[in-house]
């Protein structure tokens, strides 16, 4: 799962420090990029679950699953220690999506990654 996590991670850092100096130096407005800042949430949140889950080789969508939740722990203890706030209804949401998509990458990770028997 730490690899997983690791990748998720780095992939938010990146595309975050990429956003971010795009919002600085150009005309982009945060509302006409945050369907593409969305999609590429999902689509790390789905790429760790199946590194995840390709190193773990058994029960993907758990591997998966826990991932997602660990990744959601760190954004919450981020946000609640470092701001002071819980979840919106709408941060909620997006996290069980993230959940979600964690879990399909997890199995489709076990089920790719081969069988070492």
């Amino acid at each position: 799962m730490l690899y997983g996590l690791s990748s998720i991670l780095m992939a938010a850092l990146a595309t975050s420090l990429l956003f971010s100096l795009l919002l600085k130096f150009t005309a982009l407005t945060e509302d006409s990029i945050k369907w593409f800042i969305l999609g590429l949430s999902f689509l790390a949140v789905f790429i760790g679950g199946f590194i995840a889950g390709g190193k773990g080789k058994e029960r993907g969508w758990l591997i998966g699953g826990t991932t997602a939740i660990l990744y959601t722990l760190i954004i919450f203890l981020f946000q609640f220690l470092g701001y002071g706030k819980t979840f919106t209804m709408e941060q909620t949401m997006y996290h069980g999506g993230f959940l979600a998509i964690a879990m399909l990458g997890g199995v489709m990770g076990v089920n790719l990654s081969g069988s070492s028997k």
